[in-house]
């Protein structure tokens, strides 16, 4: 059974669930639970959908990664990728035009 429940106990809840609403009620609020998890259910699905949709829409647009040398316009790369050189002739990473030091491998880069 469910959450450690017997059936036993299952009555007892029933039966004070019955003695405190009344067998009038009882229906009303068996229909507005039940109405309550269709409702849940609904609104998560929607969400899971959305962000499906979301996800996918972003990876067909081809969004660039974090690795990539192409950034989108009007943000600013903390070291340029195109600057003359900035790259480290052991490993090929970029590196700032100021650097003595390759940020990657650690190898001396040339004056």
């Amino acid at each position: 059974m469910p959450f450690g429940l017997q059936p036993i106990h299952l009555a007892v809840i029933v039966l004070v669930a019955l003695v405190i609403f009344g067998p009038k009620r009882l229906p009303q609020l068996g229909r507005w639970i039940g109405r309550t998890f269709t409702e849940f259910r609904k609104g998560a699905h929607e969400m899971t959908e959305g962000f499906k949709e979301e996800t996918t829409k972003s990876a067909s647009e081809g969004t660039p990664t974090a690795k990539s040398e192409t950034a989108s316009p009007g943000t600013s790369t903390p070291y340029p990728e195109t600057a003359i050189g900035s790259y480290c002739t052991k490993c090929g990473a970029s590196n700032p035009l100021d650097a003595r030091f390759c940020n990657k491998c650690g190898a001396q880069l040339p004056v």
